[in-house]
């Protein structure tokens, strides 16, 4: 089981590139970026989307762009798998995106993993022009977009929703086909079906509850679909510091688990840093082979 690292890439906390080199030194696999474009300050959607949840962490509005965070820590590192985690699909431009993609792939030497998700925070897609029903339709149209336009010389797309007149874009990803595209969040019948259809992988919050009932779920979408669901990587954002635990998700087809660091002053993250290594190592993960993109 591959290891990683999340945070929020803030203004208030260790510096993106700071940070890739330390997470690197320690035998890490990946160092994941999530983003928030802005929060408007009525604050309508609770956190999540949950009721009843607590007040929003300012480090929601705080982050840096998370493509030019992406950048600053595939720059400071070598071997160190680069991750948007997630990238909010929905409230983006998907030519500008797809761009945005294949130049860090190409930059970082074929490092970037790609983390998607619908998102959750209705005021915050408002404000993008986009309806709060439609993001999951439109994440799915403007991933195939993107994907014409990384594999295609000449490329092409009609939806129902966004569409791409016959089109040159460079640079193309370095990773063939493209990066990985990983989708984040819980899911049910119609992610495991978007998943299926255009993803390389599957990335839901951690929780013991029914995981490997989930697993199955979504292996059943797949088989049904005509898809081997062994091309589907499963893994784990916030995992538990807990070596039987990792333990039990590695059993239950887990290949990545990424721990969370928090957006604080940088000595406490890198003390937080120290003790995930320490069970990291604690599992024999210490030795982490550099990456290869041509063995993708």
């Amino acid at each position: 089981m591959k290891l990683g690292v999340s945070i929020f890439p803030t203004d208030t906390t260790i510096e993106p590139g700071r940070l890739a080199r330390a997470v690197e030194d320690r035998g890490f696999e990946s160092l994941w970026f999530p983003e928030h474009s802005h929060i408007p300050t009525s604050r309508v959607t609770p956190w999540g989307g949950r009721q009843d949840a607590p007040p929003l962490p300012e480090m929601y509005w705080r982050t840096h762009d998370q493509f030019v965070a992406l950048t600053a820590a595939a720059a400071a590192t070598k071997t160190l798998r680069v991750a948007s985690g997630i990238t909010l699909v929905a409230q983006r431009d998907p030519i500008w995106l797809a761009k945005q993609v294949a130049s860090v792939d190409q930059l970082s030497g074929g490092r970037l993993l790609f983390g998607i998700g619908y998102g959750w925070n209705k005021e915050e897609m408002a404000q993008h022009g986009v309806d709060y029903t439609e993001r999951r339709a439109l994440l799915r149209e403007k991933v195939l977009m993107m994907k014409a336009l990384w594999t295609e010389e000449t490329a092409a797309y009609e939806g129902d929703l966004v569409s791409l007149e016959s089109s040159w874009a460079w640079p193309k990803p370095l990773q063939q086909p493209h990066p990985p595209i990983v989708m984040g969040g819980s899911a049910g019948p119609k992610t495991f079906a978007h998943i299926v259809e255009f993803c390389d992988g599957w990335m839901p919050i951690y929780s013991s509850h029914r995981l490997t009932d989930k697993i199955a779920d979504m292996h059943r979408v797949a088989e049904a679909a005509g898809r081997d669901p062994a091309t589907i990587e499963v893994g784990v954002f916030s995992a538990p510091r807990d070596t039987a635990k990792l333990i039990e998700l590695a059993e239950a087809g887990v290949a990545r688990a990424v721990f969370s660091l928090p957006p604080v002053e940088e000595s406490i993250v890198l003390a937080k840093l120290d003790k995930y290594a320490a069970v990291a190592n604690s599992l024999g993960f210490d030795d982490i082979e550099p990456h290869n993109p041509q063995s993708l």
